[in-house]
This record gives structure tokens, sequence and C-alpha cells, in this order.
């Protein structure tokens, strides 16, 4: 009896040892120094102008084994970057950004889908000047990997989606100025 229990003592700690430890998931807090969104849109058919934020927050959660993700992003409003002092005050007015009462956007995910072991698509909400609107931003580039300065591991990524500025109440000068406004955003973050 004695050498039946012993033997059943080795095969449940064999078992426990060969089970695979799944991974958790891992939370990245994103580098503001190195992520950016930006936007772009049609300028009177003449030009398409860029513009970006300069300040931007928030968490990237990610799980490689299960292939499951989470994205939150605080962008500072009046952190606009236009190239044109002038008009970095002119588009945080009320017909614009209304930075006054509104000086965050945020994007907070729903599901990130992925293709094999990487993102392919971010679906969320989007709120701009307090609207909320469901986006998908589309993952042209990702990476992870140990940042090669900080040795941490890192994530690194670039996506984009496009909105009607009109259905953010920004629709000031559509459809001379382009009502439809391609987002992009360069994003690094570091493990925590």
């Amino acid at each position: 009896m004695k050498h039946i229990a012993k033997l059943a003592a080795v095969l449940a700690v064999s078992a426990a040892a060969a089970t695979p430890v799944l991974a958790a998931p891992q939370t990245y807090t994103i580098d503001s120094t190195h992520t950016f969104p930006s936007f772009s849109y049609s300028h009177f058919g003449m030009s398409t102008q860029i513009s970006k934020f300069d300040k931007t927050t928030g968490t990237v959660t990610l799980d490689k084994e299960a292939k499951t993700g989470a994205v939150d992003i605080t962008i500072d409003m009046k952190s606009v970057n236009t190239g044109y002092e002038t008009f970095n005050e002119h588009i945080q007015e009320a017909d614009f950004f209304d930075t006054a009462n509104y000086p965050t956007a945020t994007f907070k995910s729903t599901k990130v889908n992925f293709e094999g072991d990487k993102p392919v698509s971010i679906e969320g909400d989007l709120t701009i000047k307090g609207v909320t609107k469901p986006v998908t931003l589309q993952v042209t580039h990702f990476a992870n990997m140990p940042h090669p300065m900080m040795k941490k591991d890192a994530i690194g990524a670039n996506a984009t989606t496009v909105v009607k500025r009109s259905e953010f109440n920004a629709g000031k000068y559509a459809p001379n100025v382009g009502d439809e406004v391609t987002i992009s955003i360069s994003l690094e973050a570091i493990q925590n």
C-alpha cells in the first residue's frame, strides 16, 4: 500500500511538472516620448494636412498565449501640434476640439483581433468632444521584444482608422476642409 501511495505521489508531481505554465496577461505603460497620434485631412483639395498630439498616456495589456489584449489611451487634446502656433490655438476652439470643455480624447478597446501571434485590428470606442463612436484600428506594424536600452519587454505598433469629424461635432468648413480624417498612431509601451 505504501508503494502505491509513493507511486501516486511521484506521478502527481511528474504530471504537475509536465503541465505547461500559462502566461499571464502583461501590462505595458505607454512611452509618451515615442507615442504620437496624428491626424490628416484634405485641405480644400489642395493638400493633405498632417498634425499630431504631443502628449499621450495609457496602457496596453497583452496575453500572448490566449491571444487577447486591451488598449486604453488618453490623448491630451491641448497638446495638438499643427506646425503653426496660431492654428494650434484656433483648432482648440469650440468649432473644432473645444479643449476648454473637452481637454482629452480617449480610445478604449473592446476586442483585439489576432492572426497568428500578432494583433491585426483593434475594435474599440473613440471619444472626442464627449461623443463616443465605435472604430476599428487596422494594425499595420507590430513588434514585441526586449527594449534594447531599458532591458524590459516592450511592444511597438502602428495603427490607423478613418472617421468623419462631423460625427464628433467638429465639422466646421466641411466638405471644403475634408470631413474624413485619417487617424494614425505610432505607439511604444514598456512592460511594468
